[in-house]
């Protein structure tokens, strides 16, 4: 099960993006949704190289360009939904329910347009992994809150959007290798992020941040290599989750359902910084803290090995 392992290495960079992402969270610099977005859609950029350098890129149809273009557009629009969402909400709010709309709609999606049949054994290894994720993630003594908190919206739209994207590129692979639909869709993302100058307000924080990178002060000096060590892990974070997905034997809808396994990483690594920047990381550590997310964990493993032995 390559694509699994690849996967799993996948949620790992991505849950260290989200850690790094913390030290962020006091930097002008990617202060607003739309910066964050910009930079994440034109690092993307890099897939075109990547794909040049090793011969993997190659001109396609027209049909073929525009609905890539597009399904990467429709990637960096579920991307800046995600980022207003934590922005307007908690994280440990949003991260679950985004984390359930997008295997969610990607089960469905994928029956219509992709034919995927999992069988009674994977839809219930896909349905405990979401039972793990947000068991793992929400905080329970919060519940009794009101369940549509600020960004709740912006949160099933990211997970609409990344569900719908994930979903059209993988009808790509289908039909062409990895590197040339990577770098299609990723240029579709660069466009997408064109699309931020539109609004004034967006093209004003924008171009802001890019002055702030050229004249970097003291101060955020240190939030800067935060920011490109995040967007490094997260990049190659996303690079082998694409990857994934376009083997053969994957899933979608599985690959999707596996962000499980990114809060797991998350809660460990938080448990582990917050003794070295406890200012920063803050992870309760309470007995009935602690066995919500040991129960938790216990049944995304089990999750793990059903989605495993899912034959398609």
């Amino acid at each position: 099960m390559n694509w699994l392992i690849i996967t799993i290495v996948a949620y790992l960079l991505l849950a260290l993006e989200i850690i790094l992402d913390k030290f962020l969270l006091s930097s002008k610099r990617v202060s607003h949704p739309s910066i964050y977005a910009f930079y994440s859609g034109t690092l993307g950029l890099f897939a075109v190289v990547i794909g040049l350098l090793f011969g993997g890129f190659h001109l396609i149809s027209l049909g073929r360009v525009v609905f890539s273009l597009i399904s990467g557009m429709i990637f960096i629009y579920g991307m800046l939904s995600l980022f207003f969402a934590i922005r307007r909400g908690e994280a440990s709010r949003v991260l679950p329910v985004v984390g359930a709309v997008i295997p969610i709609v990607t089960f469905f999606l994928a029956v219509i347009f992709l034919h995927e049949r999992l069988g009674a054994l994977g839809i219930f290894g896909i349905g405990t992994l979401i039972l793990g994720g947000l068991l793992i993630s929400f905080e329970l003594d919060k519940l009794e809150q009101r369940i549509f908190f600020k960004g709740f919206r912006a949160s099933l739209l990211a997970g609409f959007f990344l569900a719908l994207s994930a979903t059209m590129i993988k009808s790509l692979y289908i039909n062409d290798n990895f590197l040339n639909v990577f770098a299609w869709t990723r240029a579709g993302a660069f466009l997408g992020t064109l699309s931020f100058f539109l609004i004034p307000t967006w093209r004003r924080a924008i171009l802001g941040s890019l002055f702030k990178f050229k004249k970097p002060h003291k101060d955020n000096q240190k939030s800067g290599i935060s920011f490109v060590l995040a967007k490094i892990m997260g990049g190659s974070g996303s690079f082998l989750k694409e990857f994934a997905t376009s083997l053969p034997l994957a899933s979608v809808t599985i690959v999707s359902a596996l962000v499980s396994v990114e809060y797991v990483f998350i809660f460990i690594l938080s448990i582990l910084f917050s003794a070295w920047v406890p200012e920063v990381m803050r992870e309760k550590k309470d007995l009935r803290t602690i066995l919500q997310k040991i129960f938790a964990i216990i049944i995304i493993a089990i999750g793990i090995l059903l989605v495993s032995h899912t034959k398609r």
